[in-house]
């Protein structure tokens, strides 16, 4: 429900650019899609070229943001805290997710967000901090300036390889689609794990942020995650580059 990619969509493979799919003919009329000059009609590949009409200025966009990412030093001390400054001081009866109760109750959350540093560099996630969570986070993230801030060790900018992936239509081949989706589902598994809500009965025990040991788990998996990113960044990045005309670097590991 994060992404808008449907199940039928994700379940559909693609080879990605510059291989052949022999007795294929049903894709030639699909988006993105061509005959292969030569073949006749036995043959058809991705249009690079299609794709790069339509959906240029989003392409550059996804590798300027995958770019800039790349250049940073991953940051591991934010500790999941945006989940709790989604829910800072939220006026008296109002829940944010009404099926998952708060581990530690209002007053409690509340102290754990005063009580830290809150480092939050991703937009999506800081555009649903409450109000008075706003002033608390070191930078005030917009949408424009959402390149110049992503950084490798923030779980939604990990999340959001998979977004990128699925935004590049066809020319993602499906082992790295389904790579950035596994990942992303592990990611939201922390997220989720490290945040306020008590999500026992969905099996999920608490990374507990609020104390020096949860602390420490949390970045060591934020770290592995982080890890697991960096090579599925890198393709992307170097699909983006064949998409725009001027690849740089192998799409493959």
């Amino acid at each position: 429900t994060d992404y808008r990619l449907r199940p039928a969509a994700l379940r559909r493979w693609h080879p990605g650019p510059g291989l052949r799919l022999d007795d294929a003919a049903e894709r030639s009329t699909w988006r993105w899609y061509r005959t292969r000059p030569g073949s006749g009609d036995a043959a058809v590949e991705v249009d690079l070229a299609a794709l790069r009409a339509d959906r240029g200025p989003a392409v550059r966009l996804i590798r300027d943001t995958l770019a800039g990412t790349l250049s940073r030093k991953a940051s591991f001390g934010c500790f999941g805290l945006h989940e709790w400054a989604m829910v800072y001081r939220l006026p008296e009866g109002a829940q944010r997710h009404e099926d998952y109760p708060l581990r530690l109750g209002p007053a409690g959350t509340d102290a754990v967000v005063e009580s830290h540093r809150i480092t939050c560099t991703h937009f999506d996630a800081f555009r649903f901090f409450t109000e008075p969570a706003r002033p608390l986070n070191s930078l005030q993230p917009t949408r424009a300036s959402a390149p110049s801030l992503e950084q490798p060790g923030c779980l939604h900018a990990t999340m959001d390889l998979y977004k990128h992936a699925y935004s590049l239509g066809p020319a993602t081949p499906g082992d790295l689609l389904l790579a950035c989706f596994d990942l992303a589902r592990d990611v939201r598994v922390l997220d989720m794990r490290a945040s306020p809500y008590d999500l026992a009965d969905l099996g999920y025990e608490p990374v507990r942020i609020e104390t020096p040991a949860g602390r420490a788990d949390y970045v060591r998996r934020q770290r592995e995650l982080s890890d697991r990113a960096e090579p599925l960044r890198r393709r992307l990045l170097a699909l983006c580059e064949q998409i725009l005309g001027h690849p740089s670097a192998s799409l493959r590991p």
